[in-house]
Order: C-alpha cells, then sequence, then structure tokens
C-alpha cells in the first residue's frame, strides 16, 4: 500500500511549504495531488472540481513556483474569474501563499474606480487576478502591457460562459502570448465549457475529481414542497427560532427583491444579526458583509446567486435555497456553500408545485433523488394569493409547453371569433 502524498513530495520552495503549514493545510486535497505536478510541469489543464475541494490552491501553488520572485515590471501570470468577490477571495488566497515571497499580486475588478489599481500596474506587478471586463478595459486605455504572459488560468469557468463573457475571453486571448501555458477550473463541465476549452486549450490533460455536478457527500440535502411565498416565510422563521445549530446559515433567492424582504423580515424579528448582497448594493457593502460573515459577525447572509460561487467561509451550518434555481448548476453552488473542507453541512429546499419541474431537472444532473420531507405540523400555512396563484400557472403551462410545443394551456391566447 503506497503512502499518502505529503507537501514535501512536489517541487515546492520552502517559502511556499512554510506559507501551506501557515495556512494549515493537513495533507492535499485529490485535486491538488494530481493538478500541481502537471501545472509544474508547463501542461495545459483542465481541471474539474467543486468548490471547497482545494481547486483554488491546486493551481495557485505551482504558479507561485513558476513565478518565484519578483522581476521586471510587467505582469507574467493572470488569473480570470467571473466576479469581483471572486478576485478579492482569489487574491486574498495568492497573498497568503505568497506571504514568505516578493511576488507582487494585483486586483483588478469594476465597480470601483480605476486610480489605484492603474497605481499598482505601474509600480510593477507579477500576477493579476481579474474579471475580463476591467482588465480589458485597462489595456484599451494602455494602462497595461501583456506581452510577457507565459500562465493563463480561466476560474470558475462555467460561471463565466453562464455569464456571457465568451466575447471578452476571445479578445483577450488574442492580445495576450499565443505562447502559454493554459489552465482551466470548473465545477462543471457543460458543453458550452467544453466548446471554451476545445477553442483554447490544445494537447490539454483533464484532471476529473469528482463527477460533474454532484453535491459533495457530507452534505445532507432536504426537500420541503410548500405551497406558496408567504409558508416559506413562516417555515424559514420556524427554522431559525427552534433550532440553535442554524449558526451560520446562507440563504438563497433568484431575485433581489425577494433577497431585500427576506432579509428585512428577518432582521424585523431579530433572528440575525443579518445582511443581504446582491448586484445592486455596493462594492463595499458586499465585500464588508462578507467578511462580518466569515468572522463569525453574522448568523445570517441572505444572497442571489451572485455569491453562490466561490465564497470560502469555513463552518457554514446550513444552506437554505428559498428559491429553487432555474439555472440547475447553481444548485450545486448553492450547496456547495456548507459541507467545507470534510465537514458536515445540510442544505435545504423550499418549493413550490411550480418548482417541481426544476426539482427534477436538478436531480438528473446531481444524479440522486433529493430526500423529501414534510412539513412539520405546527407550520402555518397561508393561503395563496390570487396573484401568486396565477404566476404559478403561468409558469407550469409555460414548463409544459417548453417540453411540448403542442401543449394548449390555461393561459394560451384564445381565437378570436
Amino acid at each position: 500500500m503506497s503512502s499518502p502524498i505529503a507537501w514535501n513530495d512536489f517541487k515546492l520552495n520552502k517559502q511556499l511549504w512554510d506559507a501551506i503549514a501557515d495556512s494549515g493545510f493537513e495533507n492535499p486535497t485529490e485535486i491538488q495531488q494530481k493538478c500541481i505536478p502537471l501545472v509544474l510541469g508547463g501542461q495545459h489543464v483542465i481541471g474539474i472540481a467543486q468548490t471547497g475541494t482545494g481547486k483554488t490552491a491546486a493551481y495557485m501553488l505551482p504558479l507561485l513556483m513558476k513565478l518565484r520572485y519578483a522581476q521586471g515590471s510587467e505582469v507574467r501570470a493572470l488569473i480570470l474569474v467571473p466576479t469581483k468577490e471572486l478576485v478579492v477571495q482569489v487574491a486574498a488566497q495568492a497573498a497568503a501563499l505568497a506571504k514568505y515571497t516578493d511576488l507582487r499580486l494585483v486586483e483588478i475588478y469594476g465597480g470601483v474606480g480605476t486610480k489605484t489599481q492603474i497605481e499598482k500596474i505601474k509600480a510593477g506587478v507579477d500576477l493579476i487576478i481579474a474579471t475580463p471586463g476591467r482588465l480589458l478595459e485597462l489595456y484599451q486605455r494602455n494602462e497595461l502591457v501583456l506581452k510577457q504572459i507565459k500562465t493563463l488560468v480561466l476560474d470558475e469557468a462555467d460561471r463565466m460562459m453562464d455569464m456571457g463573457f465568451m466575447p471578452q475571453l476571445r479578445r483577450i486571448f488574442e492580445i495576450i502570448p499565443s505562447k502559454r501555458q493554459n489552465v482551466l477550473f470548473s465545477a462543471t463541465f457543460p458543453q458550452k465549457v467544453e466548446r471554451l476549452a476545445d477553442e483554447f486549450l490544445d494537447f490539454s490533460v483533464r484532471v476529473e475529481v469528482t463527477p460533474p455536478a454532484t453535491v459533495a457527500t457530507k452534505v445532507v440535502q432536504e426537500l420541503y414542497y410548500v405551497p406558496n411565498s408567504a409558508t416559506k416565510i413562516n417555515f424559514l422563521e420556524h427554522l431559525l427560532n427552534s433550532q440553535p445549530d442554524f449558526n451560520r446559515v446562507m440563504i438563497f433567492t433568484r431575485t433581489k427583491d425577494v433577497a431585500n424582504n427576506i432579509y428585512k423580515y428577518l432582521d424585523r424579528k431579530h433572528l440575525g444579526p443579518v445582511r443581504v448582497i446582491h448586484s445592486n448594493k455596493a462594492q463595499n457593502s458586499r465585500i464588508n458583509a462578507m467578511n462580518e460573515f466569515k468572522e463569525g459577525k453574522l448568523r445570517i447572509l441572505v444572497s442571489t446567486d451572485i455569491a453562490s460561487r466561490g465564497i470560502d467561509v469555513s463552518n457554514v451550518s446550513h444552506v437554505i435555497n428559498f428559491d429553487v434555481p432555474i439555472q440547475y448548476e447553481d444548485y450545486v453552488h448553492r450547496t456547495g456553500r456548507t459541507g467545507r473542507a470534510f465537514q458536515d453541512g445540510k442544505a435545504i429546499t423550499l418549493a413550490t408545485e411550480a418548482e417541481r419541474y426544476h426539482i427534477d431537472k436538478i436531480e438528473k444532473i446531481i444524479r440522486e433523488k433529493i430526500t423529501e420531507k414534510q412539513l412539520p405540523k405546527n407550520i402555518e400555512v397561508e393561503e395563496t394569493s390570487y396573484e401568486e396563484a396565477q404566476d404559478m400557472a403561468r409558469e407550469v403551462d409555460r414548463q409544459k409547453r417548453y417540453e411540448d410545443p403542442e401543449f394548449k394551456g390555461a393561459f394560451h391566447e384564445k381565437k378570436r371569433q
């Protein structure tokens, strides 16, 4: 029986080993064991791994090893991620792992002024972590030279495709050197990500540590069918009032309005401390809320799917899907906020009859049934409002028409006499 792989089995230097020890990483995870030697060896790599499996360090450690020390003034490695929150998170892990080196790391993202970012670039940079839009903006303003890039990493590639970044990525591929090492990481591997990989990675090695779109084994999944939004709120209040182990909870919604309404309700009922984050919130507000949640100052964080990816918060006790996601891979990313780093977690999904269709699709993607449970008898079941009943009936009609274009539902246009 072979002995387990240890950190000192990798060809890393003392500065990185010391940083790994400080970070509390005990043993390399499966994705790290498989990817670090490949990236160090200069291979093009496609890594498919859920969040929480250590994928950031799987590409970051070999990348920092290849850069080694500060050199010149122009960026030599580029990491692209889809959101500002991910830039901040990936940059924080890069800084922690590079703490004993003199490497210069710069974060680039939109929603804030460019002045500070440009000043940092001008002072000299080895590694940039960026969103595609702001990177192109600074390049087009001649504030950024990209001709020295030797390694490109695309992280959260599936989310990039969902968010329509392909035209920007193609533009970036055109302006950086064609002779470079490419690394792509994705939690899922749908067709659009496969097309992206085909387009920009030749002769790559594919590393997959779990099948695409699977929920972490340590996460208990529960599903409750609830007749309407008002009853969902009653059940949410019951869970937070009666269960003391709901101590660090993420609640996900599909829309900003629902997120705001839940936040106001929970705050009014003194069930927090609670904060809300979505795309209408200022960048500093989102980062501050995330930091408070990470530090344990918040009991509850309410969020749209902007925050389902890449949030690395330890000890999230529960994820509650107040709405069922209609981008089905988002179910995996939402539930991936709990049960991280081999800890136990629970994901609770509240669904109306109109959302049953999406549950069926999610179960096909994750290749397992979500355990269905009955609402506790003490939950007050509200009457469904006329407007919500109409909306749900329209949604069911839409689903049936999508499956069968010949279907004529209650809401089809009547022919004029």
